[in-house]
């Protein structure tokens, strides 16, 4: 018979698997996804986000193209031995050189779809490309991806993300995760409010874009993708960046993959409910 020492170690360690989960995320600006990726392309891209387990992705072409290429992706996901499942938004409510689409790709037997995916109307005419929202459940924890493709820094991005500070009061109920390509470093004051509310940029001083030639070992040129989680309700284990251009012979091959590097986060989130109590 197992001594009661025992025993509450054994119901401790079981109580602590129960409300504790964790969730690799990985956001990524594709550049012009659907347009001009081949299938060796699309077959690299599986292979970078095959570790993750949810990916937002930015830039994919509001043409037919686009959505076939992240039916590819997905395909190519497939393969490596889990099963995937994607979705993809309507063209953007942007001015024609703008419009866009996003897409969240998931692994089935990690995380579980709560609904549909919907672009977030509510500032729909303040912001160019509306950002992308999806409800996830992972092991019984909710949580609300908010993926984002800002206008260029010249445009002034800081005029659209602005608007950003009021979302979670849109959404009192969720657990949201800003992430994608903001074309400005988090240490800009517009992040701000959002900092105040508790969230916090998974990033700081890592630069996510890429130059066209290599300075010396200096590849990477700018500021501009992130993850921002609420403190308050998400502890991040761990995160960074993928450096893509080192798997390739130069800055011209890896640019046709995209002239951002992927970014991603570990988090926890840990029950309220106390479970085992």
């Amino acid at each position: 018979m197992l001594k009661p020492s025992i025993l509450l170690i054994l119901l401790l360690l079981f109580c602590s698997e129960l409300i504790t989960a964790q969730v690799k995320i990985s956001s990524w600006n594709l550049q012009n996804f659907g347009k001009t990726k081949s299938e060796s392309e699309i077959n690299y891209v599986a292979d970078v986000l095959n570790e993750f387990d949810v990916v937002a992705l930015q830039e994919i072409v509001a043409g037919f193209g686009g959505t076939q290429a992240v039916a590819k992706l997905a395909d190519a996901l497939n393969r490596k031995g889990a099963k995937w499942d994607y979705a993809v938004s309507d063209p953007t409510e942007s001015t024609p050189y703008a419009t866009e689409r996003y897409a969240f790709l998931w692994k089935t037997a990690k995380v579980k779809r709560e609904g549909r995916a919907w672009l977030d109307r509510n500032y729909v005419a303040e912001i160019d490309r509306e950002p992308y929202m999806m409800d996830f459940n992972f092991k019984g924890q909710s949580f609300t991806l908010v993926s984002f493709h800002a206008i260029p820094k010249k445009k002034q991005p800081e005029t659209e993300i602005k608007y950003f500070k009021f979302l979670p009061g849109k959404y009192p109920d969720k657990n949201l995760v800003f992430l994608g390509d903001f074309n400005i470093p988090q240490s800009h004051t517009v992040f701000n409010p959002l900092k105040k509310a508790g969230y916090l940029s998974v990033l700081v001083d890592q630069k996510t874009t890429m130059k066209m030639e290599c300075v010396g070992e200096e590849c990477l040129a700018s500021e501009y993708d992130n993850i921002f989680y609420n403190s308050g309700k998400l502890k991040s284990l761990n995160f960074g960046v993928k450096l893509i251009y080192k798997s390739f012979p130069n800055m011209k091959a890896v640019r046709r993959i995209s002239d951002h590097i992927p970014v991603w986060a570990e988090f926890e989130f840990s029950s309220e409910e106390g479970q085992c109590q």
